[in-house]
């Protein structure tokens, strides 16, 4: 089956899709259209959903959200971002940077002081910056590489360790193989004294780890929040799933192992 992700041509999304599936992939323009076409059943996707510096892709997240989709798989990608472009950095007067990478390369960007402009996706920057001579974009080096562009500043993310965390995810749950970790979406759809608390006990009682848990707006007003849950699978796991669902509403994402990424 054809595995949909993040395009255009040069994202770091196209790069792991193609490590993973070869050329076995279609780009599309927005993670939202990727979760959507995903749910319907015609093709599996490859989604960002975390990174170490910026955290959480709230695209993403909403995604879970309106769409019955589950995840698969998950698979971590050392990110390195470079300043692509054809002038001076000292000269530039505007770069192009997705919102996710002006958060990661936050230092660069304020250290050089000028207008940074928004885009959909790293290759998008790659393609905006060409319409000005004096524009730079921060991109991955196989968008510089695919869109013909000088690197003039290498490794400019904030942090070395600058990981981003992909999930797999398909229209059904994974069905066979050994799962390692999983993932729900709770929805308290209350707020009291001691509500987060008694989530999280319901865990820590059994001994169950907790890799991450994030909190999202409802939508229902302020206040409202859901909240992303991922654990490490483990004795007692399947009994505190059934105690939070007898406490709130719960959704389950999908069990799931590490995929091996080749050339990583």
């Amino acid at each position: 089956m054809t595995v949909l992700t993040l395009g255009p041509a040069g994202t770091f999304s196209h790069e792991l899709a193609t490590r993973l599936y070869g050329d076995d992939i279609e780009l599309l323009p927005t993670i939202r259209s990727i979760i959507k076409r995903v749910a319907g059943g015609s093709a599996d996707g490859l989604v960002p959903i975390e990174n170490s510096e910026a955290g959480g892709v709230g695209e993403t997240l909403q995604g879970f959200i309106e769409f019955g989709v589950f995840i698969t798989g998950e698979a971590y990608m050392p990110v390195r971002h470079h300043l692509a472009t054809r002038e001076e950095p000292e000269r530039l007067l505007v770069i192009y940077a997705h919102p996710q990478t002006h958060e990661q390369c936050s230092l660069l960007l304020e250290r050089l002081g000028v207008e940074v402009v928004h885009t959909s996706s790293n290759a998008a920057s790659a393609v905006a910056m060409q319409r000005d001579s004096r524009a730079g974009a921060v991109v991955p080096e196989m968008a510089a590489t695919i869109y013909g562009i000088p690197i003039a500043l290498r490794d400019v993310q904030n942090s070395r360790d600058n990981t981003t965390r992909f999930v797999e995810i398909s229209a059904t749950p994974r069905s066979g193989g050994r799962c390692t970790k999983c993932s729900l979406l709770v929805d308290p759809k209350t707020d009291r004294v001691g509500l987060l608390a008694d989530i999280l006990a319901v865990f820590a009682r059994r001994g169950v780890n907790l890799t991450r848990i994030e909190s999202r707006p409802s939508r229902r007003g302020i206040g409202s929040y859901l909240f992303f849950i991922d654990l490490e699978i483990s004795d007692g796991w399947q009994d505190a799933k059934e105690e939070l669902k007898s406490m709130t509403t719960v959704r389950e994402l999908g069990c799931y192992a590490r995929m091996e990424v080749p050339g990583i």
